[in-house]
């Protein structure tokens, strides 16, 4: 086995899509956060407002094929299809939401529910060790699922929490 390898075959370079696009999110952030000054709650909506239009319109490149992969693990999304193909467009609106300031305690309502179910799904097959692609990069780049996806969906959350009652 190579050693920069894992004992289930993945490299680093089979997540540098991820790690790409989480790049370009703290860039927006950093940059925005230069440009209309330092603010924790601003930085905040920024980093979340660049994560859902990153991911979301990731996801929207094949739109079938996300809802596909998306069906295997989410609670919601296999039990409704529908909601698979609408959970893209949820995020681009969460990601506009955030990126203009609008409805914030809506907003970060809507997020702490939609990413605190999809949380559930990911916690559970996880806990299952079965090995499935992640769908959060739309099915474009072909990752797997990992404990990153869970925290990602956690700390989405606990970030809308944090801005709800700030």
């Amino acid at each position: 086995m190579n050693t920069n390898q894992k004992a289930v075959g993945y490299t680093l370079k089979d997540f540098l899509p991820l790690i790409s696009a989480f790049a370009i999110v703290i860039s927006f952030t950093g940059l925005r956060q230069l440009v209309y000054g330092l603010d924790a709650l601003g930085a905040m909506q920024d980093f979340m407002a660049a994560f859902f239009l990153v991911f979301g319109f990731l996801k929207l490149l094949n739109l079938k094929g996300f809802a596909e992969a998306y069906a295997m693990y989410d609670v919601i999304a296999k039990k409704s299809r529908l909601y698979a193909f609408v959970y893209p467009f949820i995020e681009v609106a969460l990601g506009l939401s955030y990126l203009f300031r609008l409805f914030p305690k809506v907003t970060n309502f809507i997020t702490i529910v939609v990413m605190f179910i999809s949380a559930i799904g990911v916690a559970i097959e996880l806990s299952k060790k079965k090995e499935i692609p992640c769908a959060c990069l739309g099915v474009v780049f072909k990752i797997p699922m990992t404990y990153v996806t869970l925290f990602e969906d956690l700390l989405m959350a606990a970030m809308a929490l944090i801005m709800l009652f700030w």
